[in-house]
């Protein structure tokens, strides 16, 4: 078995990798437009790096973070909190527990709305005043009117032309400025590899980059879903080849995402003219 590593395992590594963009003016950029009280609309395929951006701008800006992962199911309850019975004073009372929207505008903390055009149009309105120039929303589970904290801001993620997702009708999008987040290649690739995977030889290193690049290509081209070039997909690669053959680990975190035989069989054949001696 040929493994390349010279690092602790993955197990013994904790934390999320810092975001690494090839176009190094994207997080500043960013960063000031929600210095200047803009909310920010980060769009790019699956795995390239949205949710470690938001991570990079909470904090550059010294705030903490709310998070929603939406969803076909995501309801009121899920962004402003919902009710439950408690006791007080030895007696059974109804008590409303605040949900991420609410405790990120009351407390001025960065919310975070991941896969925003994946829930359901109907359930975002309740999101416009806090949004725009307003900066509040009325909480119709408790007919409070919440106004947001000066620091309250919001990073959404998309990932446009997937399965599930829908067009965000102009209303919401308009209130947000948007920065298209690429899939990283390159050098800005190779320090990602060798900072965030236990991979430490730069032969190897240098391969997974080109490997990368040609499934980026095959995906721009229709030969190959977008999630074939996530840039997740291609970390867990790269930590697994430490362990075991390179090609044995891209079928395992690559191609084996993938249900198409046919595009399996791409991945196997693009990953092969790299390592098919390894």
């Amino acid at each position: 078995m040929d493994v390349d590593s010279g690092r602790e395992t993955p197990l013994a590594r904790r934390g999320s990798p810092r975001f690494i963009a090839d176009r190094p003016h994207l997080v500043d950029d960013a960063e000031a437009a929600l210095r200047l009280g803009k909310h920010v609309l980060l769009r790019g395929p699956t795995g390239s790096g949205k949710t470690r951006l938001a991570e990079a701008l909470a904090e550059r800006l010294g705030l903490e973070m709310e998070s929603v992962n939406c969803s076909v199911d995501l309801d009121l309850e899920a962004l402003l909190g919902y009710r439950t019975l408690g006791i007080a004073e030895g007696r059974t009372v109804v008590e409303y527990v605040e949900g991420p929207v609410v405790r990120a505008m009351r407390l001025g903390r960065m919310l975070y709305i991941d896969e925003l055009n994946v829930a359901r149009p109907e359930v975002l309105p309740i999101l416009h005043g806090a949004l725009d120039h307003r900066r509040r929303l009325t909480n119709p589970l408790t007919a409070e009117v919440v106004q947001a904290h000066p620091n309250f801001c919001v990073i959404a993620a998309i990932n446009e032309g997937y399965a599930g997702t829908s067009p965000l009708n102009e209303a919401l999008l308009n209130r947000f400025v948007v920065f298209d987040v690429p899939y990283v290649q390159g050098e800005a690739l190779a320090q990602l590899i060798r900072e965030a995977t236990a991979l430490a030889g730069a032969h190897h290193v240098e391969r997974f980059v080109r490997l990368s690049a040609d499934l980026v290509r095959a995906s721009e081209v229709g030969e190959l879903p977008v999630e074939a070039a996530s840039i997740r997909a291609l970390l867990d690669a790269c930590d697994l080849s430490t362990q075991m053959p390179p090609l044995r680990a891209v079928r395992y975190a690559v191609a084996g995402k993938l249900s198409d035989p046919r595009e399996q069989d791409l991945v196997m054949e693009l990953a092969s003219s790299y390592f098919g001696g390894a």
